[in-house]
């Protein structure tokens, strides 16, 4: 119907096409643009901080009531914290179907059902954020000064240029790091105190006091009005030098005669740089579903305006800009779908005999992929790389109906018939074969949909912008090309003749045909040689989740040994910058210390020179660096490729994936986990293993003599709070500004406090007013505990992290520990499991064969339906084996993992050399319903009528993939493993299935006979 109806109007289907050309051209200037397609994993942090509060305070007074709060929320999956001095963050992910905005709401009223719960010293109520671990940064921006102190950038950064940036469409989070704000210090001397007779807690309250702030009022008369306004609070160390803290013997004691009071930062434990100078760090991330280069843009755009708000001698600097590496992956992507449009117009020329007649059919491919640019931009779908893959690969598939129509016509025409009858009739005869390709190929991608998960969300705009593409050719194939086939004269499809080579190749095949049909069994044979030969080599394969992308972004991460302060920390992170920084593929290195990583910790990221300037890829500058890696006492390092995906994990700070061990018991974790990090570390297969979550620092531990304190009426709330006042860097007020809120910090002098005798001097006021020192009734020892305390639902955890050694997959990473925790025989106690992270890779390579397998019921049920037959669906599928063999070889010979890249390319494999078989089995049958002809002969004619259509669908399809093999530009490393499955499985199959398909037919009739006349002999025996 819908043929005749475009063969009637022509000029309809003609501007039907281009109406379809112009949308498209129009959605793909509106479509975003990102490196990967966005899969969102629903994730919300909660942090809390307790200033001067320990990490096992912190993880049992604050971490532990959010936690039993939070963990009653309906749909999260997973629930981890990480405690260390004065902070806890908690991160709860969430079934991939939650909403996020709905589950922040239930994260508030949890928060505050658990309030009551909480210390009663937090400066603040615990908050949240949403989060999207999965996608990397952005933007960096370093902000630095030759004179300027870090806090005043700080400060700068986070009031002013965090703000402006973050209201950029497309912003979605803007962090701050590198420093602290600024803050009134207050460093008491214990002597001084001790002279006057004061206590620490008197300074407290009397800074307290000194900020209290309310509303005055107003006074009105009968005309006027007054408001009524004090002279506010201190704001500078200056101002609070003078404060009078108490009178003794009618003097007035002011703070500056008991302490040293500066204009400092909020901690002290926090720094930043960026290559040879200090700075303060801002990480711009997007939001979800923003366009990554317009996001970009428009913050470079407003750079200018930000540099006029900064002071004068500040500068502000992008170090990490992803959006050049993603402008240089889209090009490449668009230069090889042009590439690959050209190569699959000289194809078809090649085989209809000039590029005249190829013309009409290959118009099919500037149609339908810019048609699925409209329908990508009705699904919300992205520019990114796997998108664009679906494209390249469908220029060779879109044209397979256009090509099997216009032959048809064509031969047809060759034959006299005039064009409008060769048009209808040609396309009448192939409708039900063009139905049951495009269904069989729609059934391959759109199972992948029903697989659920990560793979599911990362390759759904892959399958159903192919989907898109093959439902618009299989459109344009029955409604714009008949109705330009069937025109005479300039425009005329059929050419004067087939090319002089074809008829020699189709007799040639004929004879050898002929043969093997006389010998079916042998074909079979080489078909079970080839299943044979798929298993072994897929069993083989090493196997990884995605290739490893070339962002041009490293992550470096340095570490300390255990107990090591802040100061000692810092030149040690100095020699790692230095190290980086004269490596010749460098370009920027920044990096925090301190801070959320810990006193002994620093975070670092590495922008590396484009790929054209550097000239060698990501993964060798890696294994360059890890060898130049310089030993540092005390110090280790740990560099990985930064990824565009990173499935979230609470334990991968320095490698790329984890091994966690969980326990309720925190002596018995604390026992195993150096072990199990021990016995990982002597693997072959890993690198950088490192254990995170039982890295220890020195502890004093006071020894209360509670019957001598009692004695002495000493109140050990007040032990508690005087210890609090003297080593936490309290904060005890707070200064409100126009811009920001700022804090006074109360602490000891640090110059008293640098050894543990310094508690000795520590004065505690006694009920009866006296002074006594805390050495009277206290003694104190040291200790190890831990820097950071992590829970992993609920249970104490330690996370081992770990790398790749060179040329090892993930696959045998993982079968090595399991043999080697195998061995441990750890107690029952401490169970032992893949982090979060490491164990969604694992589930996905698992679950491989079993996507294969769903993928083929689902053909095979599909077909089955169309055909009415349980036996013709086999004929099809006999088909895969010797494409998989030739994809795997392929993988095999250029060093290449099995990742599920190259999984797609096996299911753009099966709808492929489908379609062959499907053009022959429905010409066969067509042949037998209608003149009776014996399946032998039917489907040798089927398959000599068919070879032209056959090679040069499979030849466009083959020729389509060939620049993803052959691209070098930015990119490849992803796009070249589907290239290569495609090249190589057609080269094997295209050989194989002209022979095997025809014999699986012959060989499968006669199983039908065979069964139907036992059928109906079963019935007549019964009647005997």
């Amino acid at each position: 119907m819908l043929p005749r109806l475009f063969l009637e109007r022509p000029v309809a289907a003609c501007l039907m096409a281009l109406a379809i050309a112009l949308a498209g051209l129009l959605a793909w200037r509106l479509l975003p643009v990102a490196p990967l397609p966005e899969v969102d994993f629903p994730t919300i942090q909660v942090s809390a901080s307790l200033p001067g509060a320990s990490p096992e305070s912190m993880a049992s007074t604050v971490a532990a009531p959010l936690e039993r709060a939070l963990g009653a929320i309906a749909g999260v999956t997973s629930i981890t914290s990480s405690s260390n001095q004065g902070a806890t963050r908690i991160s709860l992910q969430f079934d991939l179907d939650r909403d996020i905005h709905a589950a922040a709401r239930d994260v508030q009223a949890a928060i505050n059902a658990a309030r009551g719960q909480l210390p009663a010293g937090m400066p603040g109520n615990p908050s949240y954020r949403k989060v999207n671990p999965s996608q990397a940064p952005i933007l960096a921006l370093a902000l630095s000064s030759p004179n300027l102190a870090p806090s005043r950038l700080y400060d700068v950064a986070a009031s002013v240029l965090a703000q402006k940036i973050a209201q950029v469409p497309g912003v979605g989070d803007v962090s701050v790091g590198g420093s602290s704000l600024p803050a009134v210090r207050v460093q008491l001397n214990p002597q001084a105190l001790s002279h006057y007779g004061m206590a620490l807690d008197e300074v407290r309250q009397a800074l307290v006091d000194a900020n209290a702030w309310q509303p005055a009022g107003s006074i009105e008369s009968d005309r006027l009005r007054w408001d009524v306004r004090g002279t506010g609070q201190l704001r500078t160390a200056a101002e609070y030098r003078e404060l009078i803290v108490r009178y003794r013997d009618g003097a007035a004691v002011r703070l500056g005669d008991v302490a040293a009071v500066s204009d400092s930062v909020e901690n002290r434990y926090s720094s930043g740089f960026h290559n040879e100078r200090p700075a303060v760090l801002l990480s711009v991330s997007r939001q979800p579903g923003a366009n990554i280069v317009q996001t970009i843009d428009a913050i470079r755009d407003l750079l200018p305006v930000l540099r006029e708000l900064l002071p004068g001698d500040a500068e502000l600097a992008v170090v990490i800009d992803r959006s050049p590496g993603i402008r240089a992956t889209l090009h490449e992507a668009h230069l090889t779908l042009v590439l690959a449009c050209v190569l699959v117009v000289l194809v078809v020329g090649a085989f209809l005999g000039n590029l005249r007649a190829a013309i009409v059919p290959s118009l099919s491919i500037p149609v339908a992929v810019l048609g699925t640019f409209a329908v990508m931009h009705l699904s919300g779908f992205s520019l990114n790389n796997l998108s664009l893959m679906a494209l390249i690969v469908a220029t060779g598939l879109v044209v397979d109906d256009a090509v099997v129509v216009a032959e048809n016509i064509s031969r047809h025409r060759e034959r006299g018939m005039s064009g409008r009858r060769a048009a209808m009739r040609g396309t009448r005869e192939v409708g039900f074969t063009l139905i049951a390709m495009t269904l069989a190929l729609v059934a391959v991608f759109a199972s992948v949909l029903l697989m659920g998960g990560l793979v599911e969300r990362l390759f759904r705009e892959f399958s159903l912008t192919l989907i898109a593409a093959i439902l618009l050719s299989l459109l344009l194939a029955v409604t714009l090309i008949p109705s330009l086939c069937a025109r005479e004269g300039a425009w005329a499809a059929a050419p004067a003749r087939a090319p002089r080579w074809q008829a020699p190749l189709a007799q040639a095949y004929g004879r050898s045909l002929a043969a093997t049909l006389r010998h079916p069994w042998l074909a079979v044979g080489v078909l079970a040689l080839a299943t044979a030969g798929s298993v072994f080599l897929y069993a083989g394969l090493p196997k990884v989740f995605l290739p490893t992308q070339d962002t041009g972004q490293l992550r470096g991460f340095a570490r300390g040994d255990d107990g090591f302060s802040f100061q000692v920390m810092q030149p040690k992170i100095d020699v790692y910058r230095r190290m980086l920084l004269a490596d010749p593929a460098v370009a920027d290195v920044i990096g925090s210390s301190g801070g959320a990583f810990g006193g002994s910790n620093s975070s670092m990221q590495i922008r590396l020179k484009p790929l054209a300037e550097r000239g060698e890829p990501a993964g060798a500058v890696l294994e360059r660096l890890r060898a130049a890696t310089p030993p540092v006492p005390g110090g280790m390092f740990f560099v990985n490729v930064d990824q565009d995906l990173n499935p979230p994990g609470a334990f991968s700070e320095s490698g790329e994936y984890s091994f966690v061990l969980r326990s309720g018991d925190l002596a018995l974790l604390r026992t195993w986990a150096p072990r199990v990090s021990a016995a990982l570390g002597e693997l072959p297969e890993l690198a950088d293993v490192d254990s995170v979550g039982d890295e220890a620092t020195l502890q004093v531990m006071l020894d209360i003599d509670r019957e001598a304190a009692q004695r002495l009426g000493v109140d050990m709330r007040l032990v508690n709070g005087v210890l609090n006042n003297s080593f936490s860097q309290r904060q005890v007020a707070t200064l409100y500004d126009a811009l920001n809120q700022y804090r006074v910090v109360m602490e000891i002098d640090p110059r008293q406090t640098q050894t543990p005798d310094a508690l000795d001097d520590v004065l505690v006021v006694a009920a009866d007013g006296r002074r006594i020192p805390l050495s009277s009734f206290a003694r104190h020892r040291y200790d190890m505990v831990n820097d950071r305390v992590r829970h992993d639902g609920q249970f104490a955890a330690v996370g081992i992290d770990f790398s790749l050694a060179p040329g090892v997959s993930l696959a045998a990473a993982l079968d090595a520990i399991d043999a080697r925790m195998a061995q441990l025989r750890m107690p029952t106690q401490v169970h032992a499991g893949l982090g979060e992270q490491t164990g969604s890779l694992r589930a996905a390579l698992d679950a491989q064969p079993w996507m294969i397998l769903a993928v083929l019921v689902a053909v095979y049920l599909v077909l089955g339906v169309l055909y009415e037959s349980t036996w013709q669906p086999l004929t099809i599928l006999s088909t895969l084996p010797s494409a998989g063999l030739g994809a795997l070889l392929a993988l095999r010979a250029s060093g290449t993992e099995f990742s599920l890249i190259a999984l797609l390319g096996l299911f753009l494999l099966i709808g492929v050399v489908m379609k062959n078989a499907i053009l022959m089995v429905d010409f066969a049958l067509a042949e037998q319903r209608r003149r009776g002809r014996p399946a032998r002969e039917a489907i040798a004619e089927a398959a000599r009528l068919r070879l032209r259509p056959i090679l040069m669908t499979n030849c466009a399809a083959l020729l389509g993939a060939l620049p993803l093999v052959i691209g070098m530009g930015e990119g490849a490393e992803l796009r070249r493993p589907l290239g290569i499955t495609i090249v190589g499985g057609l080269a094997v199959s295209q050989l194989l299935t002209l022979y095997t398909t025809p014999a699986v037919y012959v060989l499968l009739d006669r199983a039908g006979a065979w069964w139907r006349g036992r059928a109906r002999a079963f019935p007549s025996k019964e009647m005997s």
